[in-house]
């Protein structure tokens, strides 16, 4: 008796955490700095962590009730209808949710390469297959409508990533309203927008106004990055009217946990906590440009990609050092490191011990 052939499906790569590290290091976890999963360092609100200490006693109920209000409350925050909100276990859960909605067994789907392994992996589950579009180091990672048209073949789901991950560059509103209009009538595109707080772009999510609104788009966002509250899982996509009530059929039984719900739920009326850590992003990534060593690319996200040869050596000097950063070979860019924004501290020490690594390996 074994599983079926899975062998298409590679195992996700995150970024190392500190206590894995601190072991095979021998290390102290108080000594290290994590910015390698563009986590919140600014943790979650504390509205948040209220809520969750207030909920945790009535763990014996399921979460229909605050599922409801979350969805209530986001449909309220973007001015759609309810039922356009499709809350998940993470953005990753509304991914599947997509599929299972989305795919017949045999359907593709169009990814960038550079991306996100899990939109692959997931259609894969329902039989789906995938192919990709590059983004190109040499053309700084740009996104288009004519780049990814290029690749385009009639695939029933496209994917694009804006902020991106890990490159940091946007898919401009205007090209992202021209791809609506030439992707063929039966494709949906989806919108990945978990880095959206942090973008001064608008979100695709004010292009879906009613029933006047485009029925091929969806927009993906997520509590993880900005809101703090990646350990929770809670997430949510935002879709068409005229086929918003399919989440009902494809939803998993109460796979958004009441304690999720409850924070974002608090999260949302912590305005304050968002804008700190939009602009602590913001000053990271300044930092990053100005005082790396090493050439960079400009970031719409909490994170900053940088390019220093090798990229593995690299990763594991810092990590000798106490400083976490993300080798980005998984993601094809063997040359290129990935920064999370941390705090003012732990960015000032990240670029320190870079330099200093980057120093020795060139002399």
């Amino acid at each position: 008796m074994e599983p079926r052939d899975l062998s298409a499906n590679s195992p996700y790569v995150p970024g190392r955490g500190i206590e894995e590290v601190a072991r095979e290091l021998g290390l102290d976890p108080d000594d290290l700095v994590k910015l390698s999963s563009n986590e919140n360092p600014h943790g979650p609100s504390p509205d948040a962590v209220a809520a969750v200490e207030s909920a945790a006693p009535d763990l014996d109920v399921y979460p229909t009730t605050s599922h409801a209000d979350l969805t209530e409350r986001l449909a309220s925050k973007w001015d759609v209808a309810p039922e356009q909100v499709w809350v998940s276990p993470g953005a990753d859960g509304a991914i599947d949710y997509l599929h299972r909605a989305m795919l017949d067994p045999g359907d593709e789907i169009l990814v960038p390469e550079p991306g996100f392994a899990y939109y692959s992996m997931s259609a894969r589950y329902v039989h789906g297959g995938s192919s990709s579009y590059g983004l190109s180091k040499d053309d700084d990672f740009a996104q288009s409508a004519d780049g990814l048209l290029d690749a385009y073949d009639g695939e029933r789901v496209v994917y694009l990533t804006s902020p991106h991950n890990p490159t940091g560059s946007e898919f401009p509103r205007e090209e992202l309203v021209s791809l609506l209009d030439a992707v063929e009538d039966h494709t949906l595109v989806v919108v990945d927008e978990a880095y959206g707080e942090y973008a001064e772009q608008p979100s695709a999510v004010g292009l879906l106004d009613g029933r006047d609104g485009p029925d091929n788009l969806a927009v993906l966002r997520t509590f993880s990055k900005a809101y703090g509250l990646a350990g929770l899982r809670i997430g949510y996509g935002v879709v068409p009217e005229a086929w918003a009530d399919a989440y009902a059929r494809v939803n998993t039984p109460f796979a958004a946990n009441e304690l999720a719900c409850r924070a974002a739920l608090a999260a949302l009326d912590d305005d304050g906590h968002v804008e700190k850590s939009v602009e602590s992003a913001r000053w990271a990534r300044e930092y990053l440009y100005e005082n790396l060593d090493a050439p960079t690319w400009e970031s719409a996200g909490n994170f900053v990609l940088a390019e220093v040869g090798d990229a593995s050596a690299v990763a594991d000097a810092c990590q000798r050092e106490g400083v976490i950063v993300r080798d980005c070979s998984s993601f094809g860019l063997p040359a290129c490191i990935r920064i999370s924004c941390g705090s003012e501290e732990q960015t000032k020490r990240a670029v320190e011990t870079l330099n200093r690594v980057l120093a020795e390996a060139t002399a």
